[in-house]
């Protein structure tokens, strides 16, 4: 039987009360929401903590998605099915509906948070990718209520590994809002809420009928959710058309550093990078332009 080693359990009744503890308790606290990546890897013995502090009780504090004209926030604590059933979310990033209905099931969606999918930081991650695509920053709070801004270049700073420090917390994600967007994901799963075996985000801005901007975010194919500005730079500018989403698969298999595992080989791996740039820039694309 799989048990976690022991550990001491704390319900914090506030952002600050969470904050004050990780402050006193440092390195031996994790913050748990849905719990659903950290108690499997408590089990195993992946992951040791001394003291867990339950944030559940803060969703009402933590738990929305605000639109405004010119950004798009989402609290850290906002459950998987809200977003996946968020009208407002949808109409000005559909990304995230594609996304949400291949993550898992609904007892995961139930239950798992946005805050605690990008802190997971685990390169397989369907919102990391999302957020990546979509230009995020992510708020991280620290004692005496300080706030720092992070992009999502910067945030995860290694598998498994984030810029939020031992005493800090995330508590807010914001999405630029720009005229003209349209967004897509896809993802290539080996079972049905599986982790991805390679899966893309693509969102373009169109002026004009030329692409003003555009960011394409891949998962699973390297030590992080990648962003390939390469693609971004060739794509400004231009028509969209079918040979201008062949040059930016081409440029996302070449970026990537997929691994072979039991999930594929490397070149099968690339190979999906190139399909699914492909098919998320040209959805995106009809998505903008309706």
């Amino acid at each position: 039987m799989q048990v976690p080693a022991p550990f001491e359990y704390e319900r914090a009744t506030s952002v600050d009360h969470a904050i004050g503890l990780l402050e006193r308790l440092g390195g031996t606290a994790r913050l748990i929401a849905g719990g659903h990546s950290l108690l499997p890897m408590m089990k195993l013995r992946l992951a040791n903590f001394d003291y867990l502090i339950d944030i559940n009780d803060l969703h009402a504090e933590l738990g929305y998605i605000e639109t405004g004209p010119d950004e798009v926030r989402i609290g850290a604590l906002t459950r998987h099915r809200e977003l996946l059933e968020s009208a407002q979310l949808a109409a000005a990033f559909p990304i995230f509906a594609d996304a949400e209905r291949v993550i898992a099931d609904p007892v995961v969606r139930n239950r798992g948070t946005l805050g605690g999918s990008l802190c997971q930081a685990d390169p397989s991650e369907d919102l990391s990718a999302v957020c990546t695509t979509l230009d995020a920053r992510c708020v991280i709070r620290g004692p005496g209520g300080a706030e720092r801004f992070v992009s999502m270049e910067e945030f995860h700073v290694g598998p498994y590994e984030t810029a939020v420090g031992d005493d800090e917390m995330l508590v807010e994600v914001r999405l630029p809002v720009r005229p003209g967007c349209g967004s897509a994901y896809e993802k290539v799963e080996r079972r049905a809420g599986d982790w991805a075996v390679v899966s893309a985000g693509a969102a373009v801005w169109l002026d004009g009928g030329a692409i003003v901007d555009a960011r394409v975010g891949l998962a699973a194919v390297g030590p992080n959710t990648t962003g390939i500005p390469e693609i971004s730079a060739a794509l400004r500018g231009r028509e969209p058309s079918e040979s201008l989403y062949e040059q930016a698969g081409a440029i996302a298999a070449a970026s990537c550093e997929p691994a072979t595992d039991q999930r594929g080989s490397a070149d099968y791996k690339r190979h999906l990078a190139a399909e699914l740039t492909r098919r998320t820039l040209r959805r995106a694309v009809e998505r903008a332009r309706s």
